[in-house]
C-alpha cells in the first residue's frame, strides 16, 4: 500500500458551504411538490410544436444536436409537430427540473436521470405512466424489468419511461497493462488493488476518477454499499447513511485516491468526465464508467485499444447482494403533466422508444436499449456492450426509488467531494471522518 504524508486539514469553510447548498437544495426539493397541478400552463402551448428537454448524452452539446436533430425533423414529416430542442448539461438538469416542477412552467417533454424516477414522481409534476399511456407507445412488455424497475417508486405507475439503459464496467487500457506485464483485468478488489499499483509509476496511476462530482460519487457509493452487504435507506425509506457498512463503503472508495494512491490527487477536483480523457490518453490505466466507447472514441481512443469487464467483486464466499458491481443506470424520458399538448408528447415519447428510433438513438451514445426488440440488433453485440448487458441483466441494482432519492445524490456525494479534497490534501482521511460526514449528511436529509 502506498501512503502520502499528512499536511493540515483543509479549511471548515469548504464543509460549512457545502452544508449551505445542501440545505438549499433540499429547501428547493421540498417546495416543488404539486407545482404543476394547479391552474399555470407550460411552457409550450401550439398543439403544432413541442418543447424537449434532452440529457447531455453525448461527447458535448453540439454532439447531442447532430444526433438528436435528424431524428426530430424525421419526427415532424410524420406527424407535423416540431420538436424545439434544448440540450442541458448534466450539472444543471435537476436544478432546472425542480425550478420547473415548483414553477409549473416546464417543458412537454423531458429527459430524467433514471435514479431521480421517484423523487421527481413524488412532486406530481410528471405525467403518470399508466397503463393506458403505456398501452399508446406499445405496452410495458416493451421495456426490459430492469429499466422499468428505475422508473418511479413501487406500486405507483411509472413516472417516466426507459430511453437510453447503461450499466458501469471497469474499462482498461490493453497497453498500459502489457507493458506492466499485467496479464488480465482483476476480477476482485484484492486483484484491484495489485493492479493498480503496478500500473502507479512514471506520472501514470492506475485509476482515474471524477471526485469532484457528487452524482458519480453517489453512484459507486450506492454499489460498494452493496458489496459490503448495506444500503443507504431502509425498508421504510429513512436513510441509513452513517451505518458502518456505507462508512466502510464511503472509505473504499475514497482510498483510491488517499491511502493506496492508485488515482492522482487532481482527481479530487474532476467534475465533467477529465477521468474519461485521462484514461483515454494514457494517463490512467483503469476506470469504472458507464457505457463509455462514444466518450472515449472523441479522445481518439480506438476500441481495440481498451476492454471492459465488470467491476470488480468482493471474494466468493460473500453473500448475494454483495455480488452487485453497477446501479441500474439510464436515462428515462417523462412528460411534464400540465402540458398544453399532451397527444403530440404522447407521439413523442412513442417515436422515440420506437424500436427503430431505439436502436438509432443507443448505437449513436453507445447505450443499452432498455427496448428488448432493439436491443436485438447486432449494434448492440461488441464485446463492451455484451459485457455491460450481462451486468445490467444479472449483477445491477436501482438505487433506492424513494422521494429523497435525488437529495440522496447530493447530499452523500457532497460529502464525499469533501473527503476526495481533504485526501488531495495529504491529510488522512479516517474512519471517523466518514462517519462524520455521513451523519451530517444523514441530518440533513431528515430536516
Amino acid at each position: 500500500m502506498r501512503t502520502r504524508p499528512h499536511s493540515p486539514a483543509a479549511p471548515r469553510r469548504r464543509r460549512t458551504a457545502a452544508l449551505a447548498a445542501t440545505a438549499a437544495f433540499a429547501l428547493l426539493a421540498t417546495a416543488c411538490g404539486g407545482g404543476s397541478t394547479g391552474g399555470d400552463k407550460g411552457s409550450n402551448d401550439s398543439p403544432d410544436s413541442l418543447t424537449y428537454w434532452a440529457s447531455n448524452q453525448g461527447s458535448s452539446i453540439e454532439h447531442d444536436k447532430e444526433v438528436l436533430e435528424p431524428e426530430l425533423e424525421k419526427f415532424e414529416k410524420e406527424t407535423g409537430i416540431e420538436v424545439k430542442l434544448e440540450v442541458v448539461p448534466w450539472d444543471s438538469l435537476l436544478d432546472r427540473i425542480l425550478a420547473a416542477t415548483s414553477s409549473g412552467q416546464g417543458p412537454d417533454v423531458l429527459n430524467i436521470g433514471n435514479t431521480w424516477s421517484a423523487s421527481l414522481q413524488a412532486t406530481g409534476a410528471l405525467l403518470p405512466w399508466d397503463a393506458k399511456n403505456l398501452e399508446k407507445i406499445g405496452g410495458r412488455d416493451r421495456f426490459s424489468s430492469s429499466a422499468l424497475a428505475a422508473a418511479g417508486a413501487e406500486g405507483k405507475d411509472p413516472a417516466a419511461v426507459p430511453l437510453y439503459s447503461l450499466a458501469y464496467g471497469l474499462y482498461y487500457n490493453k497497453k498500459m497493462f502489457a507493458d506492466a506485464g499485467i496479464e488480465k483485468p482483476p476480477a476482485t478488489w484484492e486483484e484491484f488493488q495489485e493492479t493498480g499499483e503496478k500500473l502507479t509509476k512514471d506520472g501514470k496511476y492506475g485509476l482515474a476518477v471524477e471526485g469532484g462530482n457528487p452524482v458519480e460519487n453517489a453512484h459507486h457509493a450506492f454499489v460498494f454499499g452493496k458489496q459490503h452487504g448495506a444500503d443507504f435507506f431502509d425498508i421504510a425509506g429513512e436513510p441509513t447513511f452513517d451505518g458502518p457498512e456505507n462508512v466502510a463503503a464511503v472509505k473504499q472508495y475514497i482510498d483510491f485516491l488517499g491511502k493506496d494512491g492508485i488515482a492522482a490527487e487532481g482527481n479530487a477536483e474532476y467534475t465533467k468526465n477529465e477521468s474519461v480523457r485521462d484514461f483515454a490518453t494514457g494517463k490512467a490505466g483503469m476506470l469504472m464508467w458507464q457505457a463509455a466507447a462514444s466518450s472515449l472514441a472523441s479522445h481518439g481512443m480506438k476500441p481495440d485499444e481498451y476492454g471492459v469487464v465488470p467491476i470488480p467483486l468482493p471474494g466468493a464466499e460473500a453473500g448475494t447482494d454483495a455480488q452487485i458491481n453497477s446501479m441500474v443506470a439510464g436515462i428515462n424520458m417523462s412528460v411534464f403533466k400540465n402540458t398544453d399538448n399532451i397527444d403530440g408528447a404522447l407521439k413523442f415519447v412513442e417515436f422515440m422508444t420506437s424500436t427503430e428510433e431505439q436502436t438509432i438513438l443507443n448505437s449513436a451514445y453507445g447505450s443499452i436499449p432498455p427496448v428488448e426488440e432493439a436491443a436485438k440488433d447486432k449494434a448492440f453485440s461488441t464485446p463492451d456492450l455484451k459485457v455491460l448487458r450481462k451486468v445490467l441483466a444479472e449483477s445491477s441494482a436501482p438505487l433506492p426509488q424513494v422521494p429523497d432519492e435525488s437529495k440522496f445524490e447530493t447530499l452523500v456525494g457532497t460529502a464525499m467531494k469533501e473527503l476526495f479534497a481533504q485526501a488531495a490534501a495529504g491529510k488522512e482521511v479516517t474512519t471517523g471522518d466518514i462517519k462524520e460526514r455521513l451523519t451530517e449528511a444523514q441530518q440533513q436529509m431528515q430536516k
